[in-house]
C-alpha cells in the first residue's frame, strides 16, 4: 500500500501553486511577514553545536585564572543580556502565534494576520509555553551531563589523567546528546506541523493536541516515519534553495548599497559624524532589505512543506483534515 507521505508530494506542490497563483502582492507580503516569525525550512531541525576550548594551560593553581573585570562592565554586560533574552522571548511568542496564523492562512486561503490573532492568541501563547519548557528540559538535561563530564576534571589534582577522563567522558556524553537532540527534533517538528492543525481542529490546548495525534502515531508508525524522512530531506533540498536565491538576492541589493556605501565613505572623509550617519543608515536599510528579501523567498518553500503535513494528516485521519476542499480539487484535477 502506497505511502501518503509519497503520494502527497505532488498533491502540495499543486496546493501551493493554487495557493501563491497568479501572484498577489498582498498574499505574499502578508505571508512573508508571518514566515519572518515562524521561519523557513530547517527551523524546527534541532542542531546542538559544542565548541570544545583549546587547553591554555594551567596556571599555578591547576587552571587559567580568569580576566579581572570591572563592576560596571559586569553590569553592562548582564542588561544587555537582559535585553537580548527578553527580545528573544518576545520573538519566540510571537512566532508560536504566527504557527496558527500560517495554518489558518492555508485552511481558509485568505491570509488576515489581525483576524487569526485575536483567534488563536492564546492557543500560540501554549505552544510558546510548550516549546519553553522542553528547552529548558534540555538544557537542563545538557547541563547535567555536562557536569557529569566535567566533575571527574574539577576534583582531579593529580598530574596526567585529567585530560583523558575529559576526553573519555566527552566520548560517552555525544551519543546521549544526539538521542536527546533526535527526539526533541521530533516533537517540535511533530508538535509544529501536526499538533497545531490539530489544536486548531479541537480547538484545545497542546497536551489535548498530543492526546489527539498520539493514537494515530502509534496505529500508523510507518506513515509519520516516512513523512519525517521525506520531511526531513525536503528541508534540506528548500532551505538549499531559498539560501542560493537569497544570496543571489543579496548580490543584487550589493550593487545599489555598495554605491550608497561609497558616498558615505567620501562624506566620512568630510564630516566625520555625517558619514559614519550615512553608513549607519545604509548598512541599517541593507539589513532589512537582507531580511524582506529572505522572507519572501521562503514564503512558497513553507507554504509548500505546511501544505505537504496537512495533506498527510488528513489522509491518515479524515477526522483531522483541515483542507477537504481543496484535497478533493486537488485529486479531482480541478487545479
Amino acid at each position: 500500500m502506497p505511502l501518503h507521505a509519497l503520494e502527497n508530494l505532488d498533491d502540495a506542490l499543486d496546493a501551493t501553486r493554487a495557493f501563491l497563483w497568479p501572484f498577489n502582492r498582498s498574499t505574499w507580503v502578508k505571508l512573508a511577514v508571518v514566515v519572518f516569525f515562524v521561519g523557513g525550512p530547517g527551523a524546527n531541525l534541532n542542531l546542538f553545536q559544542y565548541n570544545v576550548p583549546a587547553d591554555q594551560g594551567p596556571t599555578s593553581g591547576g587552571f587559567p585564572t580568569p580576566p579581572d573585570i570591572g563592576a560596571s562592565v559586569l553590569l553592562v554586560i548582564a542588561a544587555v543580556v537582559a535585553v537580548a533574552l527578553v527580545v528573544g522571548l518576545l520573538f519566540l511568542l510571537v512566532g508560536s502565534i504566527m504557527e496558527f496564523i500560517l495554518v489558518e492562512s492555508l485552511r481558509h486561503e485568505t491570509v488576515a494576520i489581525r483576524r487569526y490573532w485575536g483567534e488563536r492568541w492564546r492557543q500560540g501563547a501554549r505552544l510558546f509555553g510548550f516549546r519553553a519548557v522542553v528547552a529548558l528540559l534540555v538544557f537542563g538535561s545538557i547541563a547535567v551531563l555536562a557536569a557529569l563530564v566535567l566533575f571527574p576534571v574539577l576534583v582531579q589534582t593529580g598530574p596526567g589523567t585529567r585530560g583523558g577522563l575529559s576526553i573519555i567522558g566527552f566520548l560517552l556524553l555525544l551519543p546521549v546528546v544526539f538521542v536527546l537532540a533526535l527526539v526533541v527534533g521530533v516533537v517540535n517538528g511533530f508538535t509544529t506541523v501536526f499538533v497545531v492543525p490539530v489544536m486548531i481542529r479541537a480547538d484545545c490546548g497542546v497536551l489535548g493536541g498530543w492526546r489527539r495525534l498520539w493514537p494515530t502515531v502509534t496505529a500508523n508508525p510507518w506513515e509519520y516515519l516516512a513523512y519525517a524522512v521525506a520531511g526531513f530531506v525536503l528541508n534540506i533540498i528548500g532551505g538549499i534553495l531559498v539560501a542560493i536565491v537569497v544570496g543571489v538576492g543579496v548580490l543584487v541589493l550589493l550593487i545599489p548599497f555598495g554605491i550608497l556605501g561609497a558616498v558615505g565613505f567620501f562624506v566620512l572623509s568630510v564630516s566625520q559624524s555625517f558619514g559614519i550617519g550615512i553608513l549607519l543608515v545604509v548598512g541599517l536599510l541593507f539589513g532589512l532589505s537582507t531580511l524582506a528579501v529572505a522572507a519572501l523567498v521562503q514564503v512558497p518553500v513553507v507554504t509548500y512543506l505546511r501544505y505537504y503535513a496537512l495533506l498527510v494528516l488528513g489522509d491518515i485521519d479524515d477526522d483531522l483534515d483541515l483542507i477537504p476542499e481543496r484535497r478533493a480539487a486537488i485529486r479531482e484535477g480541478d487545479v
